[in-house]
């Protein structure tokens, strides 16, 4: 049997381990959202907008909602509708985000996940994951660098949700949004982080453009090195 036999007579056990991955990672994702909640219920009352105002809550919800949706289509053997693979960019972007911001300017500031395994996972393992899930699956195209405007509309729109919330019932996520800081320095942190989105977005489109999906090359290479040639 040849490299490529091997590999199209195979190739649907991967795509189904694959699509089982990730629908594992979905339910990990879901269970530290919902064990954050209770944990935070238990010490007390909680204000869902509140808890769910923090970008990590909402990209970490919303990436594991589009993994869900992938690996479903991808269990279906479908191929997925247009805007999948900007919205999947889009999210890995957050989820990118996230772990860095998370891990270089947040770590250890009181207000944060308490449950430490959930923090984990919510900071630190599905960042990680939604990137290399986007360098490993096949399933993505080489998208346009336009692709950062639809990237930048939601971490934009939540800024300005936050700013408002602020100067109004004085609720902020994070300390360098707060306007008791002064808005000079808020807007400079607003369009820092208008860059660095811009910027993380920049490299995931890069990524779909130039480095080339790398389950299928591994996958050949283990059939190469299966037939000895």
């Amino acid at each position: 049997m040849t490299g490529a036999a091997a590999l199209a007579g195979g190739s649907s056990r991967p795509v189904q381990l694959r699509a089982g991955v990730r629908l594992g990672v979905v339910a990990i994702v879901a269970l530290a959202v919902v064990a954050t909640f209770l944990d935070t219920a238990s010490r007390a009352a909680v204000n869902p907008f509140n808890f769910f105002g923090f970008f990590t809550m909402q990209s970490n919800i919303m990436a594991a909602a589009v993994l869900l949706a992938t690996a479903v289509l991808q269990v279906r053997g479908a191929g997925g509708p247009a805007w999948l693979a900007p919205v999947r960019a889009a999210t890995t972007t957050y989820m990118f985000v996230v772990g860095v911001v998370y891990n270089l300017l947040l770590a250890g500031l009181a207000g944060g996940v308490e449950l430490a395994w959930a923090n984990w996972v919510l900071h630190v393992a599905f960042p990680v994951y939604a990137v290399l899930d986007w360098m490993v699956a096949a399933d993505r195209r080489p998208l346009s660098y336009r692709v950062i405007r639809l990237i930048l509309v939601y971490p934009l729109v939540w800024a300005v949700v936050v700013l408002i919330r602020g100067a109004t019932d004085g609720w902020v996520p994070y300390p360098f949004l707060d306007p008791a800081s002064g808005y000079a320095s808020v807007l400079a942190h607003v369009l820092g982080i208008a860059v660095a989105f811009a910027a993380f977005g920049a490299l995931i489109i890069l990524v779909s453009r130039r480095v080339p999906p790398l389950g299928p090359v591994l996958g050949q290479r283990r059939a190469t090195l299966r037939d000895g040639t």
